[in-house]
C-alpha cells in the first residue's frame, strides 16, 4: 500500500482538528449533515421524476400518471428548499460557533503569552491571524463543507441512477474521476504553499497600516509618505501576487476537468445516439440520462474549485494552531503571597535575551530593603529596564536567582507576584474607555467612586479631570489620544495609587514631559512611593536625587552604589553622568 503523502497527511491532521471544535455543537452539526444528504438526495431526483414524466405523456399518454409525478416534482422543490435552508443556515451557525470559540481562545492565549514572544512577533501578524486568518477557517467549516458533503452525495446519486439506465454509458464516467483526482491532487501542494504565504503578507500588510495610523505625525513632520507608501506597495503587491498564483493555479484546474468531462460528453452523445437508433432507450429514459449527465457538470466543477478553499482554510488554520500550540507563560510557582513586605534580592543575575550574542546583564548582585527607593541610572542599553522586567517575571533570568521576601520569584504563585506590584511606564497604557475605568482596571475594577476619586486625587489627576465635562466618564481615546502627556501619566499614577502594591516599579515616567506637568507628576510620584519599596529608571537625574540608593549601570554591570551626595563626591561615572546633564540644562 503506498504511503501518504506528507501534505495529505498533514491536510487530514488539520481538518480533523478543526472538526474537534464540532464536538460542543454536535446536535445541531448533525441535523446539517442530514440536511445536506436530503438536499444532494433532492437535487438528483429531478432527472428521476423527468423518465416517468416524458415516457407517460409522450409514449403512453397517461394523464394520470403525469398529474402524479407533477406532484411529486413540486414535493421535491418544497422538500429540497427547506432541507437545502435547515443545512446552510445549520452548518453557517456551527461554522461561526467555532471561529467564535478559535479566535477566543487565541486571544487566551495571546494574553498568557511571555513577553519574549512578543519582541519576535509583530502585532501586525497576531491580529491578522485573528482575523484574516479565522476568516479563512470560517469558509473552510462552512462553504467547503456544504460543497463537499452535498455534492459528493449529488454527483453519487446522480451516477447511481446512471448506472440504473445504462451501466456501460456510465462507465464512461467513471474512467474520468481518477484522471481529475490526479489534477486536484497535483495542484494542492502549490495552492497551500502559496495561500501561507499570501496569510504572512496580509500580516505584514496590517503592521504597516497600523505603524502609519500611530505613526502619522512622525511621518509627516520627517516627510516619510514616500517611503512609507512605497513600503505599503511592496507588501501590498505580494498579497496580489500571492491571490493571483492561487486563482491561477485554480483556474487552470478548472477547464482542464472540464475538458476531460467535455470528452467523454461527446463520446457518450455518440454511443447513446447509436442505441437510441436500435431502440434500446425510451425518449424518457434518453432524456433522464442527459439530464443527470448535465447535472453531474456543477457538481463535478465546485467539487475541484473547493480545492482552492480547502487548501486556504487549511493554511490558515495551520497558521493559528501554530499559534495555540506555543508554550504559553510559564508558571510553575505554588507560594501564595498575599501581601509582600518588598524585601527584593538579586542574587548572581545574569540575563540573555533570544538570538543574542552576549548577556545584557551580568552577575547582577543587588538587596532592596522593604520601603527603600532604589534608582537605576546609567547610558541607554546598560539594562536598567532589562533588570526591572525581571521582577514581574517579563523575562526570566537566564542565571542566578530573585528573592522576594526570601522566596524565589519562581515558586511564586505568578497572579500574587504581579498582585504585589505596580508599574509606571513612560510609554503609558490606556485603553478606550473613561477615564474611572483606566484608574480602576482589572483587579481593581470593583473599587468604589470614592477610592478612585481619592486615587485620582493624590495622583494630582482630579485638577484637569474635575473641568472635563463628563468627569470621570469621560473617554479616554485610543491609549489615551485625548489626552496630554502629563495628564496621560497622571492616570497612570492614580492607577497605581489605587493598587496599593508594595513594589512600584518606575520606567523613565517624566521624561517626555514639560517643566509644569513634571512638577505636577512628579509631585504624585513622590505620594506614590511612600511606604513601597521603589524601583525607579530615571533619565533626567535631577528627580532622584532623593533616592535613598542610587544604582549606576553600564553594559549590563553595576559600576557604583550609593545615594546622591556619595556618588557625586566620589567623582566617578554618576557624577559625569550629573555633570553632563547640568552642563545642558545651563
Amino acid at each position: 500500500m503506498p504511503a501518504t503523502p506528507p501534505e495529505m497527511q498533514q491536510g487530514k491532521q488539520l481538518y480533523a482538528r478543526l472538526l474537534r471544535y464540532v464536538k460542543p455543537y454536535w446536535r445541531v452539526f448533525a441535523i446539517a449533515m442530514v440536511a445536506m444528504v436530503g438536499a444532494g438526495l433532492a437535487e438528483s431526483g429531478i432527472p428521476v421524476l423527468l423518465k416517468p414524466l416524458l415516457d407517460e405523456s409522450f409514449v403512453h399518454k397517461n394523464a394520470d400518471a403525469v398529474q402524479t409525478t407533477m406532484i411529486w416534482l413540486i414535493l421535491l422543490f418544497v422538500a429540497r428548499g427547506l432541507v437545502g435552508f435547515v443545512s446552510q443556515v445549520g452548518i453557517a451557525w456551527v461554522g461561526h460557533k467555532v471561529v467564535f470559540d478559535i479566535r477566543r481562545q487565541m486571544f487566551a492565549k495571546l494574553i498568557h503569552m511571555p513577553q519574549s514572544y512578543y519582541d519576535e512577533h509583530s502585532s501586525g501578524t497576531l491580529i491578522s491571524k485573528i482575523t484574516y486568518n479565522t476568516d479563512q477557517v470560517a469558509s473552510t467549516t462552512t462553504n467547503a463543507l456544504i460543497i463537499i458533503v452535498k455534492d459528493s452525495i449529488t454527483v453519487i446519486a446522480l451516477l447511481g441512477w446512471m448506472f440504473y439506465l445504462d451501466w456501460q454509458l456510465s462507465l464512461i464516467f467513471l474512467i474520468i474521476g481518477p484522471i481529475i483526482g490526479l489534477i486536484v491532487k497535483s495542484i494542492s501542494k502549490r495552492l497551500r504553499r502559496f495561500n501561507m504565504s499570501l496569510q504572512s503578507n496580509m500580516g505584514q500588510m496590517t503592521q504597516t497600516l497600523n505603524e502609519t495610523a500611530n505613526g502619522t505625525e512622525v511621518i509627516k513632520i520627517f516627510g516619510g509618505e514616500e517611503y512609507e507608501q512605497n513600503r505599503f506597495d511592496k507588501v501590498a503587491n505580494w498579497v496580489r501576487r500571492y491571490n493571483m498564483k492561487a486563482i491561477t493555479i485554480s483556474a487552470i484546474n478548472v477547464p482542464v476537468v472540464q475538458l476531460i468531462g467535455v470528452l467523454a460528453l461527446a463520446l457518450i452523445v455518440y454511443i447513446v445516439s447509436l442505441k437510441a437508433e436500435a431502440e434500446m432507450l425510451t425518449v424518457g429514459g434518453f432524456v433522464s440520462f442527459f439530464g443527470a449527465m448535465a447535472m453531474l457538470f456543477s457538481p463535478i466543477k465546485r467539487l475541484t474549485k473547493v480545492n482552492e478553499q480547502l487548501q486556504r482554510g487549511l493554511a490558515a488554520a495551520q497558521s493559528i494552531f501554530e499559534l495555540l500550540d506555543e508554550p504559553g507563560e510559564q508558571d510553575e510557582g505554588t507560594l501564595a503571597l498575599p501581601r509582600a513586605q518588598g524585601h527584593l534580592q538579586l542574587r548572581h543575575l545574569h540575563f540573555r535575551y533570544p538570538h543574542a550574542s552576549e548577556d545584557a546583564l551580568h552577575d547582577i548582585n543587588l538587596d532592596i530593603q522593604p520601603g527603600e527607593t532604589i534608582a537605576l541610572v546609567g547610558q541607554s542599553g546598560s539594562g536598567k529596564s532589562t533588570l526591572a522586567s525581571l521582577i514581574p517575571r517579563f523575562h526570566t533570568p537566564s542565571d542566578g536567582k530573585i528573592l522576594l521576601d526570601g522566596h524565589e520569584l519562581a515558586s511564586i504563585q505568578l497572579k500574587d507576584l504581579r498582585a504585589n506590584i505596580a508599574l509606571v511606564s513612560q510609554k503609558v497604557v490606556l485603553f478606550n474607555d473613561t477615564l474611572a475605568a483606566n484608574i480602576a482596571y482589572g483587579s481593581q475594577r470593583d473599587a468604589s467612586e470614592a477610592e478612585i476619586i481619592a486615587a485620582a486625587r493624590a495622583a494630582h489627576a482630579m485638577e484637569f479631570i474635575e473641568k472635563l465635562p463628563e468627569g470621570l466618564n469621560t473617554l479616554a481615546g485610543e491609549n489615551g489620544s485625548r489626552l496630554s502627556g502629563g495628564q496621560r501619566q497622571r492616570i497612570a499614577i492614580a492607577r497605581a495609587l489605587l493598587k496599593n502594591a508594595p513594589i512600584l516599579i518606575m520606567d523613565e515616567a517624566t521624561s517626555a514631559l514639560d517643566s509644569q506637568s513634571e512638577q505636577h507628576v512628579q509631585a504624585a510620584l513622590e505620594t506614590l512611593r511612600k511606604d513601597r519599596t521603589a524601583i525607579i529608571i530615571a533619565h533626567r537625574l535631577s528627580t532622584i536625587e532623593n533616592a535613598d540608593r542610587i544604582v549606576v549601570m553600564d553594559k549590563g554591570k553595576i559600576i557604583e552604589v550609593g545615594d546622591h551626595q556619595t556618588l557625586v563626591a566620589r567623582d566617578g561615572a554618576y557624577a559625569r553622568l550629573y555633570q553632563a546633564q547640568f552642563a545642558e540644562l545651563a
